[in-house]
Order: structure tokens, then C-alpha cells, then sequence
């Protein structure tokens, strides 16, 4: 899972959205502080539990230190990710923090930020950037790294000072806090009733955060947890809450950008994607009653004198486009990713109450979002056990947490690294005999040979398909920081045209075993450095939360001393041109991003830059992920009979693929949306930035 910035493997939206609210403090810190100077927290301080529902995460401190600072340290440890850091604020005259200090460590390296006002001025240095400003009036900087903790901590309780609950941000921005529900938490003396807030303006998405009655901080629900000590019980009865609280709103929200129409409709003039396969020129494709019904050449296919004509003139006309690696974050997830074009998402693993419940709600006709076909995510218990993930504890819950994954409605099953390997074939013969996909990362200590011997579909991530020429020792700990700093140090090396990766790829296409390769995942941990504009980003910068576009330039993971960034871009471009192999090969391929759908357009591009033609990249989006599930009769495809999820979009993307980011009408199951419309109800100041030739 990963986010709406520019950040980690693997988080959905849930670091991103918790690190754009994160603060520093101020001296100016440059060589990164070794762990054993971190501050250390003393006895009194508030404690809290860093967690998920599949366990402890870490530790968090908060404490008023003598001279009255306001300090936090955190010790994260999420699937061998690590995060040390501390954090020092100083509160100015006018209740902002006026001094800001962040030290420590995180996968993308030294974690040095710092921000402070004087003589009227503000100015922050921050791993991806530095600036200032004039400071003639109160505003809140919000960090581009910093604690969870102690960054919540700080804005929340600002904003519930403030006397309109909202405050103007550094370096941009405007943060507001809105009321979302009570609920009571502990037990005994430590009941109390705690309430949620939502702050906007940070995010695409609304950030929850829990106060107290007297308006201090309590916690934060999300993919990850942070809680006080002796509320770790609470953290479902939180989670649905909030939940809860913020579905209250879709409805309205559906009503308002959902248009049924009244008779048919038809798109005149348009370049067409048709079957899967071919863009064709000048194409009138009419839909009614939710299907299309006819398509063809223009001057030939008849519109009928009660539709309603959209010219499609300059523009092309494609298939709702599919996230297949897409861990749903909230109900405003739906919009965002329409508003890109997507109309079909597959969530590879994700809080699976919260999944069925968005389920029953956009069945209900009570939700806006796409089509989701979720999978339930299963992993063994251990230290590096995937957030959010179903942990069994032998073969036999295994089995039993396959059957409930069918007994629920998920289509798919997603094993993880600490899964035993040994429990992989009964559980994936279970999977198959009830009918589920079977896919997911390769359990430490397996190699890709071995899971689909044992019964794998599919494989997630480029990277895992690499591990089979990886090492042992990068195997024994694929788990871990390995998948990636293993791949990293020996991908660039391996000979793409011996074994052991010649004798997969011949196994893998000799038995259709398709690959979600996130290629632009893999870009973004190996490729930039910090400061580095992502170019899956790029086109959206100045249309998005300033908070969020520092993302934008979050560089990848760290580089160990031994090596280089360019070792790491080698070693990218090998797992790129072993996309291109598989896809030559005749593997499936099916597009994901693993993070906000943003990058989703990247991952096409990146695609094409290894070799595919714009329309077998734009298949890989459309028609390959819905033979992938068995739903291509009914979607994927411009042809007669099929669902109407459609996508209008400016330009020519089978010249430049990247024009598929101009997306101007989007429809569902025959039902419109503006895509500008979606754009604003999510958070966007305006359209995407056109390719360029």
C-alpha cells in the first residue's frame, strides 16, 4: 500500500496522509543523528502504541520538556522498514510552533528538518526542499517529515484552538478541522469520551485525528494506529466510527456528480480503443440502458433522435481504466480515482470490515466508486506481518481464513512474506477449489518457482519475479528491507536470457502466470533522489494541497554506503526491461500502482518506454486485468454488449499515452460524470498538466 504523495511501498494511504501532517523542530541538523542520540523519553511521558489490526508497529513518546518544548520519538518497524526519529517544537507568542527540529532516520535516509520565524520571517529546510517567507501573521508549518505523533499532536490542537478551527499553513495552504463523531473509549478510570475530527487541506482525502473533551490529543486511526497505552483494545470500535462518520457524506456526494441520463447517448467522432486491442479513427459508439449498443465508423452508425450527443471531436474514447493494486483508503477514494479514469480498481488487501461494509454501500447506491474487486490478505505472524493482513498461525487457518474469504465476497487471495511457505499449497488449493485468484507477494525463503508451483496465479510486484535469480540470503529475508535492498544491489547483473529467469519466464508463460509489476513503484525507490520531482507526479504540481506535493519529490530508499544511485537505476532499468521480456513473452500484464491511482498513467508510460505500443500498454489497463478476473464478457472493452465504463479523454494516446491524464467524462455502468466536477470534489485546483511529444 502506498499514498497520496510520493512515499513507501505497501502503505495504501495511510503514511503519506499521516506523514504530510508531520512536523520538525529548528536548529539546523545536517549529518544525521545517530539512533543512540535520539532523545529519550522520560518517565513521565505519554506513551502510545503504534499498531494495526495484525499488531504492534512501535512506540511513540510525547513529553513538555523543562525548558517547554514539545517533544515526540518514535521506533517504527513495518515489514523491515525502519523509522527513528524525534522531534522538538517550540510554541511561539501566537501559539505556533516557532521553532521546529526533526533528527533521525527513515528508509529514504536522514530524516534533518528544520523550520523557525524570526524578524518576521519563516524558513525551513526539509529533506526535499528548502524555502521562506514572510511570517507577519500566525500560520502553522507542516513538515514534509516528523513523528506521526507529535506532528498530529501539535496541529490538532492548534486547530481546536483556533476560533474558527482552521489555520493557514506553511510553506501553503489552509487546514481546517471538522467535527466527526464521540465515542467512548477504556475502561473503568480510564473511560472517557473522545472525538474525532476531520482536517482537510492537507490531502486529497480528509485526515481523521482523535481529541479529548478538553481538546488535546488522543490519537489517530488509520492503515496504521497511534494510540495511548491501554487503548490498543479500542482501535476497531475507532476505526468504524470514524468510518462510519465519514460515509455520511457519500450520498449527497453521489447525487451531486452521478447524472443518470434520460435516453441514450452517444459519442460522435470519437478515436475509439475497440476490443481490447485497436484504436480506430472516427468511431460513434451509442449507449442505452447501461450498455453499449452500437459502435462503428461514424458515417455509418446512425445516432438516435432521443440521445444525447457528446462531439468527441479531437478527443479518444477508451475503456474505464483498471488499478489492479489499489488498497482503497476511504469513501473519498471512489471520486479521486473516477476523476482519473478509473472505473474498476482490484484492492489486493486492505481493513476487510471496512472493505465488505464499502461494498454493501456502493451496492446500496449509497457510494461513489469505482467497481472494486477486493482480495483478503493473508500473512503469518512475525515482526515484519503486513499491516492490515489476516494472520494465521498454521496451515489449518489458513485454510479457514480461505473459506471466509469466500464465505465474504472476495474474488481474490493475496498471500505475504511471513506467510510459512509450506501453508501455500493447501491454502491455494483451497483458493482454487472455491473458485478465488490466487496472487500476492512470495513468502520469505520461497522463490517465485516455488509459489506458482504451490498454486500462485499471479505474481505482485517486479521485484518478487526477480527474486528467483536473487542470492539465498536475499530470499531467506525477502520479507523484509531485502525485496527491495537486495534487488537493488543484484538485479542490474542478472542475465535476463539464462536461468534461472530464462527457465521462469518459460514457466510463467507456458502457464498463462500473469504479473501486477507496479513498475512505478520499483521507480520510485530506486530512481531519485531526494528533491527529485516524481514524473509520475509532475503533471498534477499546482493542482494539489501543497502538503501533498512535497511528496512529490520524495526521493527512493537510501543507497547502502557500498553502492550507488546509479547501481539502483541499473538495477531499475533490468526490472524494467524484465517487464518487457514477460510481456514479449506472452505473461499477462496487468497495470497497478500500489499507491493513490495518480501514478497509474506513469506505469503505462513507463510500459511503452520499455517497448510496448501504446495500445498494448492501454490493454494492460482495460481488457488484460478483466480477463485476469473473468469479467471480460461483461467489461474492459469497447464493444456491443459490454458495460458502459467509458472514459472521454483529450488528445491522442495512442501517440502520447500519457494523454490519458486528460480525462473529460467519465461513465459507470451508463451513468455520467464530469470529470472536472470529480476533480474539485476531490481536492484538485484544476486539471493535469498535458504530455509532452
Amino acid at each position: 500500500m502506498r499514498k497520496y504523495t510520493v512515499a513507501l511501498p505497501g502503505l495504501g494511504a495511510v503514511l503519506p496522509i499521516l506523514a504530510a501532517i508531520l512536523l520538525p523542530w529548528a536548529a539546523t541538523f545536517e549529518a544525521q543523528t545517530p539512533v543512540d542520540q535520539l532523545a529519550k523519553a522520560p518517565s513521565g511521558a505519554q506513551t502510545f502504541t503504534i499498531l494495526s489490526t495484525s499488531g504492534t508497529n512501535g512506540n511513540a513518546y510525547i513529553w513538555t520538556a523543562a525548558d517547554s518544548s514539545r517533544m515526540s520519538r518514535e521506533s517504527i518497524l513495518l515489514r523491515g522498514q525502519v523509522w527513528e526519529l524525534d522531534q522538538k517544537a517550540e510554541i511561539g507568542a501566537d501559539g505556533m510552533p516557532s521553532s521546529l527540529v526533526v533528527r533521525g532516520v527513515t528508509p529514504q535516509g536522514n530524516a534533518a528538518e528544520t523550520f523557525q520565524t524570526a524578524a518576521g520571517k519563516a524558513k525551513w529546510k526539509s529533506p526535499v526542499d528548502a524555502g521562506e517567507g514572510p511570517y507577519t501573521s500566525s500560520a502553522f508549518y507542516v513538515a514534509q517529515g516528523g513523528t506521526f505523533s507529535g506532528g498530529a499532536q501539535l496541529l490538532i490542537e492548534a486547530l481546536l484552538a483556533s476560533p474558527d478551527k482552521s489555520l493557514p499553513l506553511l510553506p501553503g495552504g489552509r487546514a481546517r478541522a471538522e467535527r466527526l463523531t464521540q465515542l467512548s473509549v477504556g475502561q473503568g478510570d480510564a473511560k472517557k469520551t473522545v472525538t474525532a475530527w476531520a482536517i482537510t487541506g492537507l490531502s486529497p482525502s480528509p485526515f481523521p485525528v482523535w481529541a479529548t473533551a478538553e481538546g488535546k490529543f488522543f490519537g489517530v486511526v488509520s492503515g496504521l494506529a497511534v494510540l495511548p497505552t491501554g487503548y490498543e483494545g479500542d482501535l476497531k470500535a475507532l476505526d468504524k466510527a470514524q468510518d462510519d462518520a465519514l460515509s455520511e457524506r457519500s450520498p449527497a456526494l453521489l447525487k451531486a456528480l452521478l447524472k443518470t441520463p434520460s435516453g441514450p447517448v452517444a459519442f460522435t467522432h470519437v478515436r475509439a480503443f475497440l476490443d481490447g486491442s485497436r484504436f480506430a479513427e472516427d468511431q460513434t459508439v451509442v449507449v442505452d440502458h447501461g450498455k453499449i449498443v452500437k459502435v462503428g465508423a461514424s458515417a455509418a452508425v446512425p445516432v438516435p433522435k432521443d440521445a444525447q450527443t457528446i462531439d468527441g471531436a479531437g478527443k479518444t474514447l477508451v475503456p474505464g481504466l483498471w488499478d489492479s493494486h489499489q488498497h482503497v483508503g476511504d469513501d473519498s477514494t471512489g471520486p479521486f480515482l473516477l476523476s482519473l479514469g478509473i472505473t474498476s480498481a482490484r484492492d489486493p488487501g486492505n481493513n476487510n470490515p471496512l472493505t465488505l461494509a464499502r461494498a454493501q454501500r456502493r451496492a446500496k447506491g449509497e457510494l461513489l466508486s469505482p467497481k472494486v474487486y477486493p482480495s483478503m490478505l493473508i500473512d503469518g505472524k512475525g515482526p515484519n506481518s503486513a499491516q492490515l493482513g489476516t494472520i494465521v498461525t498454521s496451515p489449518e487457518e489458513a485454510v479457514a481464513a480461505v473459506q471466509k474469504a469466500k464465505a465474504d465476497g472476495f474474488t481474490g487471495i493475496k498471500f505475504y512474506g511471513t506467510l510459512n511457505p509450506a501453508w501455500v499449497a493447501p491454502a491455494a488449493a483451497e483458493a482454487h477449489k472455491l473458485g478465488l485468484h490466487v496472487h500476492g507477494h512470495v513468502p520469505a525463503g520461497m522463490r517465485p518457482s516455488e509459489a506458482i508451483a504451490s498454486g500462485y496465479d499471479e505474481l505482485t510486484h517486479i521485484y518478487f519475479v526477480m527474486m528467483e535469480a536473487m542470492p539465498d540470503s536475499v530470499v531467506a529475508t525477502s520479507n523484509g528491507i531485502n525485496r527491495f535492498e537486495g534487488t537493488g544491489r543484484y538485479a542490474k547483473d542478472v542475465d535476463l536470457n539464462a536461468p534461472p529467469i530464462k527457465s521462469l519466464v518459460a514457466t510463467m508463460a507456458a502457464r498463462k502466470i500473469a504479473s501486477d509489476p507496479t513498475l512505478v513503484v520499483a521507480e520510485s525507490l530506486f530512481v531519485p533522489e531526494n528533491g527529485d520531482l516524481s514524473p509520475a507526479y509532475a503533471p498534477y504540481v499546482g493542482t494539489l494541497p501543497p502538503a501533498t506535493e512535497r511528496g512529490f519529490r520524495q526521493g527512493g530508499f537510501a543507497v547502502p554506503k557500498d553502492l550507488t544511485r546509479d547501481d539502483y537505476r541499473k538495477s531499475f532499468a533490468k526490472m524494467s526491461d524484465l517487464v518487457a521480456l514477460l510481456h514479449k513473452s506472452g505473461i499477462p500484464i496487468v497495470a497497478g500502482t500500489d499507491g493513490s491511482g495518480l501514478e497509474l498513467i506513469r506505469e503505462l508510460e513507463l510500459y511503452v518506454a520499455a517497448g510496448f505500443t501504446p495500445a498494448e500498454a492501454l490493454a494492460t489497463a482495460t481488457i488484460a486485468p478483466a480477463r485476469l478476473l473473468n469479467v471480460d464478457k461483461s467489461t474492459g472493452s469497447i464493444a456491443i454488449g459490454q458495460a458502459a465504463d467509458l472514459v472521454l479523454v483529450e488528445g491522442d494516446p495512442s501517440h502520447r499515452i500519457g494523454d490519458l491524464r486528460n480525462t473529460r467524462i467519465v461513465m459507470m455502468d451508463g451513468k455520467l460524470m464530469d470529470a472536472d466536477a470529480l476533480r474539485t470534489a476531490s481536492g484538485f485546483s484544476g486539471r493535469p498538466k498535458p504530455a509532452v511529444e
